[in-house]
């Protein structure tokens, strides 16, 4: 028996992962024996800001949400992770308190690797170090894009790059809420609810109940490289 058919589930959950994609069988079994699986329902903590950082987490099934509360209590959501994604790690490597908190979005199904087990399996994988490194450094290079991005853009560029950034990641129908996506914008409620009007009637979007409907993509691709007229 392979070292991963243990934990074949596992193991198709890392292989989803853009940190260990590149990684073979044994190096994935071997990782795979150190994960283990958690649940957490809707609304509930992942971990805490500012809280020891003793584990890192791929996103299974669901979707996670990673937030930062202001000195006044609003909320600001970082970002959105699906599955595949990973959590947490930025903290485990640093060995610092956990920047931010992730709070699960719906029903959620997570693979937990504690710091200890993962610093031993790196030292063991140099190679594997190596890649995870670069895939941080890419996450860097975007983060610092989009902080560039809300200092110099207008409302209409800002949320269009905001939505390809969404459908590229879960698809084109988008379930966020208004207020979740002017806290990735940094834009009130109400200018992205005037944006999303404008956008819907450019033809590039459709407005369900609870969510939105991506159906010109190649349009908000020009958008969010400028504004154009309709």
């Amino acid at each position: 028996m392979s070292i991963g058919a243990e934990h074949p589930e596992i193991v198709t959950v890392l292989r989803s992962s853009e940190a260990f994609s590149s990684l073979d069988a044994v190096e994935l079994g071997e990782l795979a024996s150190v994960c283990k699986e958690i649940t957490r329902s809707a609304g509930e903590l992942v971990f805490r800001e500012g809280g020891r950082p003793h584990s890192l987490f791929i996103v299974s099934h669901g979707r996670i949400k990673v937030l930062k509360h202001s000195s006044r209590g609003k909320e600001h959501i970082i970002g959105f992770f699906g599955p595949g994604e990973m959590v947490g790690e930025v903290a485990v490597f640093e060995e610092r308190p956990y920047p931010a908190s992730a709070e699960a979005v719906e029903n959620s199904r997570l693979i937990r690797i504690l710091r200890e087990d993962f610093v031993a399996y790196l030292v063991r994988r140099p190679s594997v170090a190596l890649h995870i490194i670069r895939v941080l450094g890419s996450r860097l290079r975007t983060a610092q894009g989009r902080l560039m991005d809300s200092t110099t853009e207008r409302a209409q560029q800002r949320l269009a790059r905001i939505l390809l950034m969404l459908v590229r990641r879960v698809g084109p129908t988008l379930p966020f809420t208004r207020e979740e996506l002017g806290q990735m914008t940094g834009l009130t409620t109400e200018t992205v609810s005037r944006q999303i009007g404008e956008f819907s009637a450019m033809g590039i979007l459709n407005l369900g109940r609870r969510e939105l409907v991506i159906v010109d993509e190649d349009r908000l691709v020009l958008l969010s490289e400028g504004p154009f007229d309709s």
